[in-house]
């Protein structure tokens, strides 16, 4: 799987990208404390986090649809640039006095409105480098796992930032790692040949109006239900058993069993439709979810937390090479987008409705519930007949579609 690395203009692009995607995964940390340390108030800090993630997963689908337009370097660029300066107007705020409380989640709001899609701009370098079917299976499945590897190692460092510094200064490194990535992803040659279709675009190629691709995204939605209730669930089980500090290790096994997942299924040369996939992988992730809501001690929650996580990573790719196959190279940026958008949605209802199941009969109940509506859920993709889809054959990447 790691030979895709290989191919020329890979890591040229890759390695910065993944710089860039950094931010996010430092990002609402740097800012939670930057603005508690501020206001002396956890309710404004996350009143701040709040509108920053919202404000994220509302503008998405615009941002990637203003990529797919004018194309990568000048759509990212412009982003990387406001998102930066943001961070850093946030960092100034934080250090002066007498500030109004209004202004850290107005700007914590347009952090979140001009974050780059970072993420869903490299699986289109990723296309333009690979061929359709098991190479581009590989490239989505390393980046995915190296996604996953970010949002376990991210909040380390910026923690280690802070205490070494200053939540201000985290704010600074955080904006130093979405401009500098940003601008070194887009000066490369494999991006700065996705250059766009200076227009509108024909209506007929926006992800959403794709036969099937709705059914994908409320099928992901179970499976991003299931995320966020199990980064619910782990510290409430962590601190039923009178063991706090274990919270940390449980969300690792969860990352951990994802990352794993993402390897094998990179690694595995699989037959059949992709719809088919999904529907094999959200039904073993709802079960999974089910199965872990029987466990009673910690180490055997952990693992079982390890096993939800296995089939996380292998569902975020399929929807991936989905959008691959049913959607116009035109709107591929926005599709991939879509994707994540739907896994997000899912996480953030799930989490809010899993601390009212949790505080009132445990944290059993709410695995049990999401892993039956993630069930539920997955039912959507036979009647949608996205089971008959199949990989596309291999063919030449499509260095060119966006040019």
């Amino acid at each position: 799987m790691l030979a895709v690395l290989l191919l020329p203009g890979a890591l040229r692009a890759f390695l910065p990208a993944l710089i860039g995607r950094s931010a996010l995964a430092m990002g609402t940390l740097a800012l939670l404390f930057a603005v508690q340390e501020s206001t002396g108030s956890y309710a404004q800090a996350g009143f701040a986090t709040a509108a920053f993630g919202i404000a994220n997963v509302i503008a998405a689908p615009w941002r990637a649809r203003a990529v797919d337009r004018f194309g990568q370097r000048t759509a990212l660029t412009t982003m990387a640039s406001g998102q930066a300066a943001g961070f850093a107007a946030l960092a100034l705020l934080t250090e002066a006095e007498g500030v109004a409380a209004l202004w850290f989640p107005v700007l914590s709001a347009a952090v979140g409105l001009s974050a780059p899609p970072l993420g869903a701009a490299m699986r289109m370098v990723w296309a333009s480098l690979t061929t359709a079917g098991d190479q581009r299976t590989k490239a989505f499945s390393i980046d995915a796992v190296c996604e996953e590897l970010l949002f376990v190692g991210g909040p380390v460092i910026i923690t280690a930032v802070i205490v070494a510094s200053s939540p201000g200064v985290g704010l600074w490194v955080t904006a130093a790692a979405v401009l500098g990535g940003t601008a070194a992803m887009t000066s490369s040659a494999s991006s700065r040949a996705l250059r766009g279709r200076g227009d509108s675009g024909a209506r007929g190629d926006r992800p959403l109006r794709q036969p099937g691709f709705v059914r994908v995204l409320i099928v992901l939605l179970g499976v991003g239900g299931v995320l966020g209730v199990a980064e619910i669930a782990a510290p409430a089980v962590a601190a039923q058993h009178d063991a706090v500090a274990a919270s940390g290790w449980l969300l690792a096994a969860f990352a951990a069993g994802s990352a794993l997942g993402g390897l094998l299924y990179g690694q595995l040369n699989l037959k059949g439709g992709v719809g088919r996939r999904l529907f094999v992988l959200c039904v073993s992730m709802g079960l999974a979810a089910v199965l872990v809501s029987q466990v009673d001690t910690l180490g055997l929650f952990a693992a079982g937390l390890a096993l939800v996580g296995l089939f996380l990573a292998p569902s975020l790719i399929t929807g991936y090479l989905i959008a691959d196959t049913i959607v116009p190279a035109s709107g591929r940026t926005e599709a991939s987008t879509w994707i994540n958008t739907s896994v997000n949605l899912g996480a953030s209802l799930a989490s809010a409705a899993a601390g009212i199941a949790i505080e009132r009969s445990g944290a059993w109940l709410a695995l049990v519930l999401m892993g039956v509506i993630a069930l539920a859920l997955a039912s959507v993709v036979p009647f949608a007949r996205l089971h008959t889809i199949e990989p596309p054959a291999d063919r030449a990447p499509d260095r060119c579609a966006q040019d």
